[in-house]
């Protein structure tokens, strides 16, 4: 099969395009060849070797985290899906690899695609999705008239996070630039920040609920605008040592998670509110739960832009340089 591989941690030099051997399909796989793949900022981290400490890959990788496509393979134990469905899933982190023509995924991390979507479109949604959901109703427990801040309204995980704390019921604000306010508003924030003239942290106040994707000073500015009680989820801050232990490290990497964190859960403390780092998980139930919202039009997918798979490096190049304006890029076979 075709497939983009990373031979060598770094840059986009250590990426290429190559002929793989067809995956491995075990009793408790699916085998589905692929018809889109989102683009994310994981798959850059990932490339680069950032994330090498908790996320130990054996090179060469085949790239990618996002994927919609058909079933034409089935093992010996499955029994949730059939040759022909068509699926959609974010794999799990031991398993990615959706830059490729196809892909063993196990069905507990696959759901039927939502009938209302295109493949394009589908393959836009499962690892925002599944981040907005585990932040905002398993983690957050968000419940209707609480107040959610959505940072980045009208990136990948924003405009998803936006429309599914409307959907739960909240009063939610985020940022965006000048040219996507219309954009956010759309998507249903009932307060958008402009942020390139104004500061929320002197706009919000009293908020259960961050949601950060962004990191650094906006994170601990994010700390200042919740009520005490409140939470803030980060997938870009400082893993804590909850993660940690969700993971399995060892002694010596919790210690560094902990350390690593150490001053933003004590800022979090002092402002009576809680930090929380999120590496999401995949997971098929929780995308079939986000389904009905997608097939009835309360979430609906933000595709900026559509490459064809051959110009997979052109289009992470693309999301690696912020020329995405909104929502995500995606790659699709022809």
């Amino acid at each position: 099969m075709k497939a983009f591989v990373v031979e060598k941690y770094g840059d986009q030099a250590g990426m290429r395009a190559v002929e793989a051997p067809d995956p491995q399909v075990g009793a408790d796989d699916v085998l589905v060849k692929i018809h889109a793949a989102g683009v994310n900022p994981l798959d850059m981290k990932i490339r680069d070797g950032g994330l090498k400490a908790i996320l130990p890959y054996r090179l060469p990788l085949v790239l990618g985290n996002d994927l919609a496509g058909t079933v034409v393979r089935v093992g010996s134990s499955v029994d949730r899906f059939a040759v022909g469905d068509e699926v959609y899933a974010r794999p799990d982190k031991g398993r990615i690899g959706t830059f490729a023509e196809l892909i063993a995924v196990r069905q507990d991390d696959l759901a039927p695609k939502p009938a209302t979507l295109t493949m394009a479109e589908a393959a836009s949604l499962p690892l925002v999705a599944l981040t907005a959901w585990q932040a905002l109703v398993e983690r957050a427990r968000v419940q209707p008239g609480q107040k959610v801040f959505i940072h980045a309204g009208a990136g990948g995980l924003g405009s998803i996070a936006v429309q599914l704390a409307k959907a739960l019921g909240a009063y939610v604000a985020t940022t965006a630039s000048t040219a996507k306010v219309d954009l956010v508003r759309g998507l249903g924030a009932d307060v958008v920040i402009d942020y390139r003239t104004q500061d929320f942290e002197k706009v919000l106040d009293g908020y259960d609920v961050v949601l950060d994707s962004l990191g650094g000073d906006n994170l601990a500015k994010s700390l200042r605008v919740l009520k005490p009680g409140g939470m803030a989820i980060s997938v870009a801050g400082p893993p804590d040592p909850d993660f940690a232990r969700e993971l399995g490290a060892n002694p010596i990497l919790r210690l560094a998670m902990a350390a690593l964190s150490f001053r933003t859960r004590r800022n979090a403390r002092r402002h009576g509110a809680k930090y929380s780092f999120l590496f999401m998980k995949a997971s098929g139930d929780q995308l079939r739960e986000l389904t009905p919202l997608i097939d009835t039009g309360r979430i609906r997918p933000v595709v900026d832009r559509v490459f064809p798979f051959e110009e997979t490096l052109q289009a992470m190049e693309y999301v690696e340089k912020g020329r995405a304006k909104a929502g995500k890029v995606v790659v699709a076979m022809t």
